[in-house]
């Protein structure tokens, strides 16, 4: 799945978990735009493991910090 197709599924991913309905960009922080809490955080990404079939560890997690990024990482272990 290329980057855009990527992006794409986890926008509709997002779409729950996003209450303040912002729109999305490469540079949307978790924390700080959507105002994420842990265990919103740790939902979505059992969220993304399970649409995409991978393992996002622990040290990947606190490395991602914003939508782009995140993007890039799953588009990464996907291949």
């Amino acid at each position: 799945m290329d980057r855009a197709a990527t992006a794409e599924k986890i926008a509709e991913l997002i779409e729950p978990f996003n209450k303040k309905g912002l729109a999305l960009d490469d540079s949307t922080t978790f924390a700080g735009d959507l105002e994420w809490d842990s265990l919103t955080v740790m939902d979505f990404v059992a969220a993304i493991e399970d649409e995409f079939d991978i393992i996002i560890t622990m040290n990947q997690q606190a490395e991602i910090e914003t939508y782009g990024q995140l993007i890039d990482a799953v588009t990464k272990l996907q291949s």
